[in-house]
């Protein structure tokens, strides 16, 4: 939206103050209200947002081993410049809007560690190799009749989930839910998010969103503006909304599946699709899969983030433990999707966890699949049945500490990120790692706290 469209829904929305903010490495959507003075200087010259929101955790504790900022630097600000495509009115808040903001250094030059920064860098190589990288991500999430303030209250146990039972697929629980259902998708499509899809999944007050698919830096912010505004409108509702990778050991777990594909630069035809390839597909996208085949596990901390991430990939509870893929399965970590035309043909990526910063998840996916196209890669042949039952197949890092140290010795990583962007993000896992090293948990303590 150019300058003079946004003046003219300022004015005629009667906007007087827009909310503004930028992603950090966890996701969190950093940011503040400004005045629309301030906003429309900014529009022209940037403002300043203090680096700190990259020294820190998604529970604002300083790294102590960073070194881009902390203490030693004083914690300066950074220049945040806004993406006016991004500007839109916010449906449930009167005269407000919203805008994302690129992060960048005092030089001018982006920040490396920058999610939406990150996307642009590997969707630019994508573009340099012919394609147009396309995108959406489908978020599973669970909803309980809570607040902020109960569950701190309460510890985090014995939640009361929005319904009860299992009921996947259910329209008599989604339709008794209608008021929450109707209020998440209206409000949605009025704030530029198109959800084609909402359903409950398995699970008490579980639910699955599908977002329609966009280009992929189009595709992430909506990912990463969907998960915001489910919270603030479950928030209006008296309810309470978690993207958490795994908030239950009975329960399965949250996946933000990506669906991708490539569109040719010159055509605009789907690259992915080959009505003579095996499966429909074309050798683009076979090459495409590979890479991601055998680069995802170099890249796990971008798409599976926390410690929590891990608890999702587990057999049995719809996640993949496996480096696999198949055809229309979805035990693999990669699901090939034919699809009902060569349009809809296309690559979900399944083990990527509803935790992750979308930017960098899909960044991720891109990055192992262009790895593919471009060093000619071929995938194994594809798991036909049940891909937890394959003990040959090549296994997921179970863990962060062991994604992250494989990650930091990848050169694959380097190649497609840089080194200050590698350096940075593992040294933020390894924090992670640590700090739950420090922890005691519930289950230690009712195994340990009588033992003789």
């Amino acid at each position: 939206m150019n300058i003079t469209a946004i003046e003219a829904l300022l004015a005629e929305q009667h906007i007087n103050k827009i909310k503004v903010g930028g992603f950090d490495l966890d996701g969190v959507l950093r940011g503040k209200y400004i005045s629309k003075e301030k906003f429309l200087s900014a529009v022209k010259d940037g403002f300043g947002f203090c680096d700190v929101i990259f020294g820190w955790d998604c529970g604002d504790n300083l790294y102590d081993q960073g070194e881009f900022t902390g203490w030693h630097t004083g914690f300066p600000d950074l220049v945040a410049r806004l993406d006016t495509e991004t500007f839109r009115a916010v449906p449930w808040e009167p005269r407000t809007a919203f805008a994302l903001a690129d992060f960048y250094q005092k030089d001018g030059t982006p920040l490396p560690f920058c999610p939406r920064q990150t996307l642009k860098r590997i969707v630019a190589r994508a573009e340099a190799m012919g394609f147009v990288p396309r995108m959406a991500a489908e978020y599973e999430f669970f909803v309980f009749e809570e607040t902020p303030e109960s569950v701190h209250q309460k510890e985090f146990r014995g939640l009361r989930p929005e319904s009860p039972g299992m009921f996947c697929y259910s329209l008599l629980r989604a339709s008794a839910r209608q008021e929450f259902i109707h209020l998440l998708m209206d409000s949605l499509a009025d704030f530029g998010v198109q959800v084609e899809g909402l359903h409950t999944e398995t699970g008490p007050g579980a639910f699955e969103a599908c977002i329609q698919y966009d280009s992929a830096l189009a595709a992430a912010d909506k990912a990463g503006i969907f998960k915001l505004a489910v919270k603030e409108l479950a928030t209006r509702k008296g309810l309470l909304a978690s993207f958490m990778a795994k908030w239950s050991q009975e329960m399965p777990g949250c996946g933000g599946h990506i669906h991708q594909s490539l569109a040719d630069a010159e055509t605009g035809a789907n690259a992915f699709a080959d009505p003579n390839g095996q499966y429909g597909c074309s050798e683009v996208a076979r090459r495409y899969l590979a890479g991601q085949q055998q680069a995802l596990p170099e890249l796990m901390p971008l798409i599976c983030p926390t410690i929590n991430s891990y608890k999702r990939l587990v057999p049995g509870f719809w996640a993949p433990t496996t480096a696999t893929w198949g055809i229309e399965n979805r035990t693999n970590a990669l699901r090939l999707i034919p699809g009902t035309s060569p349009k809809a043909t296309r690559i979900e990526t399944r083990v990527v966890g509803a935790d992750a910063c979308p930017h960098l998840a899909m960044a991720a996916c891109l990055a192992a699949g262009l790895h593919g196209i471009q060093n000619r890669l071929e995938p194994t042949p594809p798991t036909a049945g049940n891909a937890y039952a394959e003990s040959q197949a090549p296994t997921l890092p179970r863990s962060l500490a062991a994604a992250t140290d494989r990650m930091r010795q990848s050169a694959l990583a380097r190649e497609w990120f840089g080194e200050p962007f590698v350096s940075h993000v593992c040294m933020t896992r390894d924090w992670e790692c640590r700090e739950f090293e420090k922890a005691v948990t519930d289950w230690e303590l009712r195994r340990y706290f009588e033992i003789i």
